[in-house]
């Protein structure tokens, strides 16, 4: 009974009730900020001054139009041509005015696989699957660049597996 005629009291006078809690909070305020001086290290780095830095140019895109070998199965291949200005939204696929399956003959260019036309469950559609759509989500174009990290994949034949029924 005394423990709610406490809390009645704090309910009345809504001024005591706001400083304790915005005490309570600048309390634990400080104890957070001191806990994260103390573990969280510096990212910034010592300050600097501001001035010239020196931009790399931007590299060159590979457009030679020569398909790519594959690294691995099933790797997404890789835009042998420049995309820069194609508009690609939920709207428009300047992809697909080339790739489709019906445009191919045409324009000379490889289709899209038939995996771009089913469903999850594997169900055949008339045009290219939604979740097909966004073509850069899967492909890139290729920059004339060194690479960021070296690569010591090495194929399965080269570490002396050999293909089935091959002995």
């Amino acid at each position: 009974m005394r423990g709610q005629n406490r809390l009645c009291r704090m309910m009345r006078s809504p001024r005591s009730l706001l400083g304790s809690l915005l005490a309570v909070l600048l309390v634990a305020t400080g104890a957070i900020a001191q806990m994260a001086s103390e573990r969280v290290p510096e990212l910034s780095g010592p300050p600097t001054e501001m001035g010239e830095v020196v931009v790399e140019p931007m590299p060159k895109w590979v457009v030679d139009d020569a398909r790519k070998e594959r690294a691995y199965p099933d790797q997404p291949p890789v835009i042998p041509h420049s995309i820069e200005g194609y508009q690609l939204s939920v709207n428009t696929n300047r992809c697909l005015s080339c790739h489709k399956r019906e445009l191919t003959q045409e324009s000379g260019a490889p289709m899209i696989s038939v995996t771009h036309y089913m469903t999850r469950e594997g169900q055949m559609l008339a045009d290219v699957s939604p979740r097909r759509y966004f073509c850069t989500a899967c492909h890139v174009p290729q920059a004339d660049v060194r690479p960021l990290v070296g690569n010591t994949f090495r194929d399965m034949s080269e570490m002396g597996v050999g293909h089935a029924g091959s002995e």
